[in-house]
């Protein structure tokens, strides 16, 4: 097969072509990035809120009598 002169010159459009995926892929890396840590951020917030809300719960006094209600059962 015969390669082709145009492509093989520097600063053809296939080298520029290639240059700008390295650059889409580089900045996709950080996004990437970026959102796992976000989320991992996330999930530690949403964590500690829901250790805040069970602890707070287990304080709450209840009249004799009450039901109690599992606010961490899905169905409210």
């Amino acid at each position: 097969a015969v390669a082709d002169p145009v492509s093989m010159v520097p600063g053809s459009l296939e080298t520029g072509t290639w240059c700008n995926e390295h650059m889409l892929h580089e900045r996709l890396d950080i996004v990437e990035e970026k959102v796992i840590k976000t989320v991992e951020h996330l999930e530690s917030e949403v964590k500690s809120l829901l250790n805040i809300i069970s602890e707070t719960t287990q304080n709450i006094p209840t009249a004799p009598g009450t039901p109690l209600i599992d606010i961490f059962d899905g169905q409210y």
